[in-house]
Protein backbone atom coordinates (compact mmCIF):
# COMPACT_ATOMS: atom_id res chain seq x y z
CA UNK A 1 0.00 0.00 0.00
CA UNK A 2 1.75 2.72 -1.43
CA UNK A 3 -0.41 5.59 -2.46
CA UNK A 4 -1.87 8.30 -0.56
CA UNK A 5 -5.14 7.78 -1.73
CA UNK A 6 -5.19 4.17 -0.92
CA UNK A 7 -3.42 4.95 2.79
CA UNK A 8 -6.53 7.59 3.29
CA UNK A 9 -8.79 4.77 2.77
CA UNK A 10 -7.79 2.08 4.82
CA UNK A 11 -7.64 4.94 7.92
CA UNK A 12 -11.11 5.25 7.14
CA UNK A 13 -11.94 1.73 7.03
CA UNK A 14 -9.72 1.67 10.20
CA UNK A 15 -11.78 4.64 11.95
CA UNK A 16 -15.39 2.41 10.33
CA UNK A 17 -14.09 -0.99 12.14
CA UNK A 18 -13.46 1.03 15.10
CA UNK A 19 -15.99 2.61 15.31
CA UNK A 20 -18.84 -0.26 14.55
CA UNK A 21 -16.76 -3.01 16.40
CA UNK A 22 -15.89 -0.74 19.67
CA UNK A 23 -12.46 -2.57 19.27
CA UNK A 24 -9.09 -0.50 20.13
CA UNK A 25 -8.00 1.34 17.10
CA UNK A 26 -4.68 -0.37 17.35
CA UNK A 27 -6.83 -3.55 16.89
CA UNK A 28 -8.87 -2.82 13.24
CA UNK A 29 -5.42 -1.71 11.33
CA UNK A 30 -4.30 -3.74 8.72
CA UNK A 31 -1.04 -5.61 8.63
CA UNK A 32 0.55 -3.45 6.31
CA UNK A 33 -0.85 -0.92 7.60
CA UNK A 34 1.79 2.49 6.80
CA UNK A 35 2.57 4.92 9.59
CA UNK A 36 0.86 7.53 7.27
CA UNK A 37 -2.04 5.76 7.67
CA UNK A 38 -1.80 4.66 11.12
CA UNK A 39 -0.97 8.84 12.30
CA UNK A 40 -4.12 9.79 10.15
CA UNK A 41 -6.90 7.56 11.85
CA UNK A 42 -5.56 8.31 15.17
CA UNK A 43 -5.55 11.99 14.39
CA UNK A 44 -9.23 12.06 13.36
CA UNK A 45 -9.97 9.53 16.42
CA UNK A 46 -8.67 12.56 18.60
CA UNK A 47 -10.23 15.24 16.79
CA UNK A 48 -14.02 13.03 16.24
CA UNK A 49 -15.63 15.07 18.42
CA UNK A 50 -15.02 18.30 16.59
CA UNK A 51 -15.57 16.64 12.64
CA UNK A 52 -18.77 15.13 13.99
CA UNK A 53 -20.09 18.58 14.85
CA UNK A 54 -18.94 19.94 11.74
CA UNK A 55 -20.84 17.33 10.00
CA UNK A 56 -23.99 16.91 11.94
CA UNK A 57 -24.06 21.07 11.82
CA UNK A 58 -23.83 20.89 8.01
CA UNK A 59 -26.04 17.56 7.34
CA UNK A 60 -29.52 19.52 7.32
CA UNK A 61 -31.62 17.15 8.66
CA UNK A 62 -29.20 14.17 10.08
CA UNK A 63 -28.07 13.53 13.08
CA UNK A 64 -24.56 12.74 13.16
CA UNK A 65 -25.85 9.18 14.59
CA UNK A 66 -28.23 8.38 11.48
CA UNK A 67 -24.91 8.96 9.06
CA UNK A 68 -23.72 5.22 8.31
CA UNK A 69 -20.53 4.58 9.66
CA UNK A 70 -18.53 4.31 6.48
CA UNK A 71 -19.52 7.73 5.31
CA UNK A 72 -19.16 9.39 9.04
CA UNK A 73 -14.97 7.70 8.56
CA UNK A 74 -14.56 9.06 5.37
CA UNK A 75 -15.81 12.60 5.84
CA UNK A 76 -13.55 13.19 9.00
CA UNK A 77 -10.36 11.71 7.19
CA UNK A 78 -11.12 14.57 4.39
CA UNK A 79 -12.24 17.01 6.85
CA UNK A 80 -8.96 16.43 9.18
CA UNK A 81 -6.57 17.16 6.11
CA UNK A 82 -8.76 19.73 5.29
CA UNK A 83 -9.01 22.05 8.59
CA UNK A 84 -5.80 20.26 10.67
CA UNK A 85 -3.08 19.92 8.32
CA UNK A 86 -0.96 20.24 10.88
CA UNK A 87 -2.36 17.40 12.67
CA UNK A 88 -2.51 15.03 9.61
CA UNK A 89 0.65 13.26 8.85
CA UNK A 90 2.78 14.34 5.84
CA UNK A 91 5.28 16.53 4.17
CA UNK A 92 3.11 18.49 2.24
CA UNK A 93 -0.91 18.42 2.88
CA UNK A 94 -3.34 17.61 0.54
CA UNK A 95 -5.57 20.90 -0.75
CA UNK A 96 -8.78 20.73 0.62
CA UNK A 97 -10.30 20.14 -2.47
CA UNK A 98 -8.09 17.17 -3.39
CA UNK A 99 -9.45 15.60 0.44
CA UNK A 100 -13.30 16.36 -1.23
CA UNK A 101 -12.43 14.77 -4.45
CA UNK A 102 -11.22 11.67 -2.70
CA UNK A 103 -13.63 11.03 -0.31
CA UNK A 104 -16.07 11.61 -2.88
CA UNK A 105 -14.50 9.20 -5.16
CA UNK A 106 -14.07 6.69 -2.06
CA UNK A 107 -17.57 6.81 -1.05
CA UNK A 108 -18.43 6.13 -4.85
CA UNK A 109 -16.67 2.74 -4.84
CA UNK A 110 -17.23 1.58 -1.19
CA UNK A 111 -20.98 3.41 -0.40
CA UNK A 112 -24.66 3.39 -1.35
CA UNK A 113 -25.29 5.63 -4.78
CA UNK A 114 -26.45 8.68 -2.32
CA UNK A 115 -23.22 8.65 -0.61
CA UNK A 116 -21.23 10.31 -2.93
CA UNK A 117 -23.24 13.23 -3.41
CA UNK A 118 -23.88 13.92 0.24
CA UNK A 119 -20.40 13.68 1.19
CA UNK A 120 -19.70 16.14 -1.47
CA UNK A 121 -22.41 18.43 -0.34
CA UNK A 122 -21.25 18.20 3.61
CA UNK A 123 -17.57 18.55 3.16
CA UNK A 124 -17.92 21.96 0.27
CA UNK A 125 -20.72 23.03 2.70
CA UNK A 126 -17.43 22.91 5.40
CA UNK A 127 -14.69 24.43 3.02
CA UNK A 128 -16.82 27.08 2.06
CA UNK A 129 -17.91 28.25 5.51
CA UNK A 130 -14.34 28.07 6.44
CA UNK A 131 -13.06 30.09 3.71
CA UNK A 132 -15.69 32.90 4.58
CA UNK A 133 -14.66 32.87 7.71
CA UNK A 134 -11.34 33.31 6.95
CA UNK A 135 -11.92 36.05 4.52
CA UNK A 136 -11.22 34.14 1.35
CA UNK A 137 -14.70 32.72 0.58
Amino acid sequence: MSRRTDQRRAAAFALYQHELTSRELDDVFERDATEFTRALAYAASDYTADLDALIERHAKGWSVDRIAPLEKAIMRIALLEMLHPDAAPGDTPIPAEGAIDEAVETAKEYCGADAPGFVNGILAAVLREQRAAAGNG
